[in-house]
C-alpha cells in the first residue's frame, strides 16, 4: 500500500504564523472594518452632516464688542427717541413746508414728549387749527420720515396763539452769565491782613518834596507881589486919636 505525503502541508502546519507589526495590524483592522460595513450595506461615502449654528444668549458677563453694547444700551433706554424729538422740532419748518407752503408761517412746533410720542403744535388762527386736525396723519408721517424713526405717534393741537419760533438751545447758558454778574465785588476792606499792613507802612513814610533854591526864590517873589497888590486894593485906614479905645481900669 502506497501512502502519499504532502510535505508542504505538514511543514506549514507545523510552523507557527508570523507575528504582525503595527502597520500590518492597522491594515488588517481597516480591512475588517470595510468588510463589516459592506456586510451591513453601509458602503460608499457618507454625506457630511450639516452643522446647525445655535445662538447663545449672553448674560452680560461674557466679553462682547463696544458697538454691540452701545447699541443695546440705546435700545433699552430709548436714547434715539429724544434725539429724534429734537430733530423734529429743528426740522419743523421744512416738514411744514413740504405739506403746505404757508403752514410753517402759521403753525409752530412747541414741544415733543418722547415717552408718549406726542407732538404739540400751536396754530395762530382757528382756520389753521382745523387744518391741523384734518391733516394730522400726514403730519405724523412727514415728521417720522424727517426723523428717520417712528417716534411721533399722536398730535396735540394747542390753543390758538402767536406762531413764534422756539427759543434757541444756546439760551440755556444765560443763567451762568447772570450768576457771574451777581458775584460780590471785592473791595479794599475785604483784602488780606498782609495787604493792610503793607498799605499802612507805605502811608507812614513821610513824603519829602524836593524844591530847588531857584524855585523857592520865585515862589517868594510871587508871594510878595501878591501881598503888595492886596495892600493897594485894600489900604488900611489911619487910626484917629479920639477913636482910640479907652484903657480898661482894673477894679479895687
Amino acid at each position: 500500500m502506497t501512502e502519499t505525503l504532502n510535505p508542504t502541508t505538514n511543514s506549514s502546519s507545523e510552523q507557527p504564523a508570523p507575528e504582525l507589526s503595527g502597520v500590518d495590524l492597522a491594515r488588517v483592522a481597516l480591512h475588517q472594518a470595510r468588510e463589516a460595513a459592506k456586510a451591513r450595506g453601509e458602503g460608499g461615502t457618507r454625506k457630511a452632516k450639516r452643522r446647525t449654528s445655535t445662538t447663545v444668549r449672553r448674560d452680560g458677563r461674557e466679553p462682547t464688542g463696544f458697538a454691540a453694547v452701545l447699541q443695546g444700551l440705546m435700545a433699552d433706554r430709548a436714547w434715539d427717541i429724544p434725539a429724534a424729538g429734537g430733530s423734529i422740532l429743528d426740522q419743523w419748518p421744512n416738514i411744514a413746508a413740504a405739506l403746505s407752503p404757508k403752514l410753517a408761517a402759521h403753525v409752530t412746533a412747541v414741544a415733543f414728549h418722547a415717552e408718549t410720542g406726542q407732538l404739540d403744535l400751536r396754530p395762530d388762527s382757528p382756520a389753521y387749527a382745523t387744518q391741523l386736525r384734518l391733516i394730522g396723519s400726514r403730519i405724523v408721517a412727514a415728521a417720522n420720515d424727517a426723523a428717520g424713526t417712528q417716534a411721533v405717534r399722536t398730535l396735540r393741537v394747542l390753543a390758538v396763539g402767536s406762531a413764534t419760533a422756539p427759543a434757541p438751545r444756546e439760551a440755556v447758558a444765560a443763567p451762568t452769565a447772570a450768576a457771574a454778574a451777581e458775584a460780590p465785588v471785592k473791595t479794599r476792606d475785604m483784602a488780606t491782613p498782609g495787604f493792610h499792613r503793607a498799605l499802612a507802612a507805605h502811608q507812614a513814610v513821610p513824603r519829602i518834596q524836593h524844591v530847588s533854591s531857584g524855585d523857592t526864590q520865585a515862589i517868594e517873589r510871587q508871594n510878595q507881589a501878591m501881598r503888595e497888590l492886596s495892600r493897594r486894593a485894600f489900604p488900611e485906614p489911619a487910626v484917629v486919636p479920639d477913636d482910640a479905645p479907652a484903657p480898661i481900669e482894673a477894679g479895687p
